[in-house]
């Protein structure tokens, strides 16, 4: 893959190796441009060969420069360049058009999946997604995401007008998981909203994120509107920290340590979207008809992407009617998966000795027990910085959940990995109070058709996704709904307008007071 002026559309299996790796590129002031010190090798997660050089970016002063030419009322606003929306609408239904080519979707399906390698359906999912996703905005859709309110006022030429206002400058950092979805979505919002953002993917799948925006580009975005740097995280904290006062709000996607140390050097100015152990409760109601779908899903939320989704599944709470009938299944359904169809794939955060560690761990709280897995992948070239293990599902006594261990049983394993828990009909107060006593709440599912069992879950917990009824799961990111976490007040949305316009977009109200004076109006005596 060589440096292009315009959004690539040959094979990236093309070019991408050790003999001829691509080079990627930063766009800053409208350019695309060298590293000013370098490249570093990335790696094929695959075999361990170099396959990507990226710039190694040092001087900041640009980007730092592309912040501040941004005023606080953003690029455009409903009162000041309101011909944007229409643009960017034009942008959207062009780059959309472009993703519906059979040539292009595969070409961003295969560039997904050799960075962030996962079955060829959850690569096609990003791009699909993100299709929808500019379809839905193409044409007025910019526009009406911008639509505000009035009230009457208390006289005659007083009226009040509620208004989305954009931040201005804004830095938004992407993850590894999603590398087209996720930055996608959020970076489209932010331009929507008349922001300005410097967005920095994330290092191991950025040439995703490049060829996107080189796409939008294409379809006559103007280069200037973003800048896109390649770096390492620990680099864009410090611009983070030195830049602070000309950024309005970072939006971060990612882990929950790196989300409160950016709150914490933001004062607050964060939109997160970080970790998620998220739980699955079935219900009593148990039926054989629905046994097969239950345990397909149930397989598909917890180790699709290798588990490497925020939304996958961490914990089951399995009411014991389905136990004897559900484990084994789900036994069956893990066991088919492996590396040839990349229903398994390499970790990209965790290695093999860090994953043992942890299952090894749970395993020795009391009474907990293998139900399959637990062992690496063989036969084949994944580097040792990445891990490969095996589907695996441990069960673990509730009261050892709901007991000291409660630490370590809820801490997240980014891979391959959940806790299984069954229950009785006495203990759904003691699920409830877990599920209460949990820290982070992306998604969760209540896998039930018991509208009071439903009820008494949902009026208890407060996930911000919450999928419900017997097909319910809990990965599952679509345009067609909201996606994000519940209960923090920095939680950032992802994929509607409700999303927009929490994450990107701030409320003003504007009052028109200008009628005509009171009768019998003077300035007081003074007393």
């Amino acid at each position: 893959m060589s440096r292009v002026p315009e959004f690539a559309t040959v094979d990236p299996f093309d070019g991408m190796t050790a003999a001829n790796p691509g080079i990627l590129q930063n766009l800053v002031g409208g350019q695309w441009v060298e590293g000013d010190g370098g490249y570093d090798d990335l790696i094929d997660p695959m075999n361990g060969e170099t396959f990507i050089k990226e710039p190694h970016t040092s001087d900041f002063s640009p980007y730092v420069k592309g912040l501040q030419s941004c005023p606080k009322s953003g690029l455009h606003n409903p009162l000041k360049n309101p011909d944007r929306y229409v643009y960017l609408g034009q942008v959207c239904a062009r780059a959309a058009a472009l993703l519906a080519q059979p040539a292009i979707e595969d070409y961003f399906t295969k560039l997904t999946q050799r960075v962030m390698p996962k079955s060829w359906d959850q690569c096609l999912g990003e791009t699909v997604v993100t299709r929808v996703f500019l379809e839905n905005l193409a044409g007025d859709g910019v526009r009406f995401l911008a639509r505000g309110f009035s009230n009457p006022g208390n006289h005659n030429g007083q009226e009040s007008r509620g208004y989305r206002w954009p931040y201005g400058p804004v830095v938004i950092i992407a993850p590894f998981n999603f590398p087209l979805e996720i930055p996608a979505l959020q970076l489209v919002g932010a331009l929507a909203m008349g922001n300005r953002p410097l967005i920095k993917p994330e290092t191991k799948v950025s040439v995703v994120l490049e060829q996107f925006v080189r796409l939008l580009i294409h379809a006559g975005l103007d280069p200037n509107d973003l800048d896109m740097v390649h770096c390492r995280g620990t680099a864009m904290g410090r611009v983070i920290e030195d830049a602070r006062d000309d950024i309005r709000l970072v939006q971060f996607t990612g882990s929950s340590g790196v989300a409160e140390h950016l709150s914490r050097v933001m004062n607050g100015a964060v939109r997160i979207e970080d970790a998620g152990f998220d739980w699955k409760v079935i219900g009593p109601d148990y039926h054989a008809d629905w046994l097969d779908y239950v345990a397909w899903q149930c397989d598909e939320d917890a180790y699709n992407a290798a588990g490497q989704k925020c939304s996958a599944t961490s914990i089951i709470f399995a009411h014991d009617n389905w136990a004897d009938s559900l484990l084994p299944k789900l036994k069956e359904l893990a066991e088919r998966r492996g590396l040839a169809d990349l229903s398994l794939g390499p970790v990209l955060t965790w290695t093999n000795e860090q994953m043992k560690a942890h299952i090894d761990a749970i395993l020795a709280v009391p009474g907990a027990e293998l139900l399959f897995g637990g062992r690496p992948l063989k036969g084949h070239s994944i580097p040792d910085c990445y891990g490969a293990m095996e589907a695996t599902a441990i069960r673990v006594p509730i009261e050892a959940v709901a007991g000291k261990h409660f630490e370590l049983v809820t801490t997240e394993l980014f891979g391959p990995f959940q806790v299984v828990v069954t229950w009785n009909d006495d203990e759904l107060p003691i699920v409830l109070e877990i599920l209460e006593r949990m820290s982070h709440h992306l998604t969760a599912a209540v896998v039930s058709k018991d509208v009071d069992f439903q009820n008494a879950v949902l009026g208890a917990t407060v996930n911000g996704t919450t999928y419900c009824g017997i097909r319910a799961r809990t990965t599952g990111a679509p345009q067609n709904h909201w996606f994000g976490p519940g209960g923090d007040p920095r939680g950032a949305g992802i994929g509607t307008t409700e999303a927009i316009h929490l994450t990107w977009s701030h409320h003003r109200e504007v009052i028109m007071d200008q009628g005509p004076m009171p009768d019998g109006w003077q300035i007081p005596p003074v007393s």
